[in-house]
């Protein structure tokens, strides 16, 4: 008698599956896109709202792509405004850890008139597995 409980993490009909996925280049550059269009942040009420799914797609890259992080690495504001996101003149991007497992993404606010600056958005990318 076969049991009926399963230890599987995801149930796959195997009459249904279309599994392999065919590789299509094009969805995968598509994937890579950080924003679809052109995103100017004006105040840090939108950095707060938008740049964390931003930077958890620029970290996402980072991982798997060595040629961006290199130019994140050396100039992180560049590359997120060659990626079509131009960050308010206040804003102040910090890539901290870069050559860990754990790269930190922080983003400052810093006003002209201060000495101080203030963390807006911080991201870290953190690998977790569970059962």
């Amino acid at each position: 008698m076969k049991s009926s409980k399963s230890t599987e993490l995801i149930k796959i009909d195997e009459q249904t599956s279309k599994l392999p996925v065919k590789f299509n280049s094009k969805e995968i550059n598509n994937a890579l896109k950080l924003v679809d269009k052109d995103l100017y942040l004006q105040n840090r009420e939108d950095v707060k709202k938008f740049l964390p799914d931003i930077l958890g797609r620029v970290l996402a890259r980072i991982w798997i792509d060595t040629n961006f992080k290199e130019n994140f690495k050396s100039n992180p504001e560049s590359v997120l405004s060659e990626n079509g996101v131009f960050l308010p003149d206040d804003m102040i991007l910090e890539f901290q850890k870069p050559n860990s497992d754990r790269p930190k993404i922080i983003v400052y606010e810093k006003k002209a008139d201060s000495k101080f600056k203030v963390r807006v958005v911080q991201l870290q990318l953190v690998m977790i597995a569970g059962r």
